[in-house]
């Protein structure tokens, strides 16, 4: 199955919603390379990045349930670099 590498940003505005996202996360674990959070305190927001390698249809199926989540931004920017596993 070909794999992408794939960069998410996030910027979380509701904080109610830090949960079920963390849930999400937790689901796609396995293809998360890592994972970097940054509270912005002086603008109650947090803003987190994340490192995928996975195929394209479960980076856009885990873009789509984050996206989907009340006060939450999510934008993707996919490598060219494909791996055939």
């Amino acid at each position: 199955m070909d794999t992408r590498v794939a960069v998410m940003s996030i910027i979380v505005e509701e904080g109610s919603t830090v949960e079920k996202l963390n849930a999400i996360l937790h689901e796609y674990g396995a293809y998360i390379i890592g994972r970097m959070g940054i509270p912005y305190r002086a603008r109650n927001i947090s803003i987190i990045s994340i490192a995928i390698d996975a195929p394209q249809d479960t980076i856009s199926t885990l873009a789509g349930k984050v996206g989907n989540l009340p006060g939450v931004s999510v934008k993707t920017a996919l490598s060219g670099v494909l791996s055939h596993d």
